[in-house]
């Protein structure tokens, strides 16, 4: 094999990945150092893959240094902290050639990091600490912010940064600050002093994270529901959704406990499995409180009767599927985009649902109050489909901004006084056409009052099971449906809308099909992009499928679960339709998106020359 090469300086354009054991403290070591890229004014996203138990196993952590600004996982490692013995043979392996390796050096390990494309870098951390702390546990934790110290060094942070992070984080705990920068000194003098410092690797400062937010899209999505109004939270936990939950109930005890009473003006919940968190929303929403419950695809299948009640009792309620790796338990801290069918049929008999699908937690933050504005608009269940790679990893997104004149849609709610104007109040009567009936709250008016069934019932409420009754209740709710898609999101068109190729695709996928696109155009191929945000589909959609003699549908998922939505509520022709599926559980790259859109492309224009002979 020959000898690494010295790698081209490469400013602001790497990958660093962290191989930690699972419950070591490793998190606040690598966060520091992603922040600290951040405020050197370099655009970063931060990249967790964890195991699903406690602690114990192998955890990474990957952090993308972007000067243009992608946000999709790269699909190399330039720079290996390899701080797990058990992993070391996996982890140098994935160094792309010509990149680095650190490891602990205390015990030499040379048998298994033998590369010889890339430069090996031994740091004696274990020593160092054992030197300088006491304690088993509290050098562990110090060698974690001691490598911190080490990459500073190397990749040129201004350690005014780090220590500027460090004084913030512990403001309250004079001591453990202390610690943390002596440990991250101790590091970054050995680094000085014994490798070669800096690598072409390198930060240099720039100003492209001013007006920039480093977030998770679970927290972004809690704060979201607090703007809107939310009071109520209904959970069982699950991974990746439970954050959402701890974040809502975080900003809660902020913003909504009386100062002078302590009084909580919120109440979070949680259930004893996830039908029962659904049941509470449901109760809580019929009651006139904004609720929801997070989740993730099991818990959805555990909550399809209670949506199918809400659905045809038409009550509002909103859900957050945060997606991860199914079927079964499959890999509850991997992701996926694999709910959509669920979501958008969930329960038995013909039920249609509203879905949302954000992009990054910027639209996380919007998209929660569009869910509960569209909830009580429509008067059924709306699904927020996010998933772990947006729930729960560090994004760079624009500030989140707030219309302060922001009032929820309560949709058709009559008060007592509208009630009092009425001859008599019929609960399921469409008087507008639209599909959307009238509702009352308990208790504003004995006139008002109804019973909300599950079962059978006519357009004034009543108990039935006559045929053409039935009908004409489930014939409202498909023109409700239709309403919908007049409501929902509009879908986003990057490009003229009139190339002859043209990709559809949802949430998380767009950062990589984006960069994707523009390396795709430097080849001189062009290709159409629409965006999907919400399902039922709008008229733009069935505009773009039509427009275009080839469409690319990229998810991440096997069943090609967006296709077939696309194929069963749009006009399309189904051959005019290619999938490209990612669904390994790692988030979606621009090289497994570049490599798909010219294989279909390719494998098109083979069948094209084949036909014409």
């Amino acid at each position: 094999m020959p000898a690494a090469q010295p790698t081209q300086e490469r400013l602001n354009d790497f990958v660093i990945k962290f191989a930690n054991v699972n419950g070591t403290g490793s998190a606040s070591a690598n966060t520091l150092v992603m922040k600290a890229i951040f405020r050197s004014g370099v655009p970063v996203v931060g990249k967790n893959y964890f195991p699903s138990n406690i602690q114990g196993l192998p955890t990474w952590y990957e952090i993308r240094v972007c000067a243009d600004g992608h946000q999709a996982r790269a699909g190399r490692v330039d720079l290996m902290l390899a701080m797990n013995i058990e992993t070391y043979a996996r982890d140098v392996r994935e160094v792309a050639p010509g990149g680095y390796l650190v490891y602990d050096s205390t015990w030499p390990r040379s048998s298994l990091l033998e590369r010889h494309d890339i430069q090996v870098l031994g740091v004696p951390l274990a020593r160092l600490c054992n030197e300088n702390f006491d304690g088993v546990r509290n050098r562990i934790l110090m060698k974690n912010i001691c490598y911190a110290g080490v990459l500073a060094a190397l990749i040129d942070i201004d350690l005014g940064l780090v220590r500027a992070l460090v004084t913030e984080q512990y403001a309250k705990k004079p001591k453990l600050a202390d610690a943390n920068l002596k440990a991250i000194e101790l590091g970054y003098a050995y680094a000085k002093e014994h490798l070669p410092c800096p690598l072409p690797l390198r930060i240099e400062r720039l100003d492209r994270t001013a007006g920039q937010v480093l977030i998770d899209g679970n927290t972004a999505a809690a704060l979201g529901c607090v703007y809107a109004g939310a009071t109520v939270g209904a959970w069982y936990p699950i991974t990746p959704s439970t954050s959402l939950m701890d974040a809502f109930r975080g900003f809660c005890e902020r913003y909504r406990v009386e100062p002078a009473t302590g009084e909580r003006r919120y109440v979070v919940l949680q259930a004893e499995d996830e039908l029962a968190a659904i049941g509470i929303v449901i109760g809580a929403s019929w009651n006139g409180a904004r609720a929801f419950t997070p989740t993730s695809g099991p818990g959805i299948s555990l909550m399809n009767e209670f949506i199918g009640l809400a659905y045809y009792a038409e009550v509002p309620c909103v859900i957050f599927d945060v997606q991860r790796v199914g079927p079964s338990t499959g890999m509850p801290t991997r992701t996926q985009q694999c709910d959509l069918l669920l979501c958008a049929y969930a329960s038995h008999g013909d039920t249609r649902h509203v879905l949302l699908f954000p992009a990054d937690p910027g639209e996380c933050f919007t998209m929660a109050a569009t869910a509960f504005d569209l909830a009580e608009r429509l008067q059924t269940p709306v699904f927020v489909l996010s998933d772990l790679d947006i729930g729960m990893n560090d994004w760079m997104v624009p500030e989140l901004r707030w219309d302060a004149g922001y009032q929820p849609d309560r949709g058709k709610v009559l008060g007592a006084a509208e009630v009092e104007k009425l001859e008599k109040f019929h609960r399921y009567l469409d008087r507008d056409g639209d599909g959307i009936p009238y509702r009352t709250l308990p208790g504003v008016s004995p006139k008002a009052a109804y019973f909300t069934r599950g079962s059978g019932h006519n357009q004034y409420g009543a108990y039935t099971e006559d045929s053409a009754e039935y009908q004409q209740v489930l014939d409202r709710l498909k023109r409700k449906f239709a309403t919908a898609a007049t409501l929902v999101p509009r879908a986003v068109l990057t490009g003229p809308g009139t190339r002859e190729a043209g990709i559809i695709s949802l949430g998380s996928c767009d950062g990589p099909i984006r960069e994707a696109l523009g390396r795709l155009a430097a080849d001189g191929l062009e290709l159409d992009y629409l965006r999907v945000r919400g399902f039922p589909f709008g008229a733009e959609v069935e505009a773009f499928v039509a427009a275009h003699r080839t469409i690319l549908v990229i998810e991440q998922n096997r069943d090609a679960q967006l296709k077939s939505l696309l194929t069963l509520e749009t006009s399309v022709d189904k051959q005019r339709l290619h999938s490209i599926l990612h669904y390994d559980g790692l988030p979606l790259t621009a090289d497994f998106v570049v490599a798909g859109v010219r294989s279909v492309l390719a494998g098109k224009a083979r069948r094209s020359a084949a036909a014409a002979v």
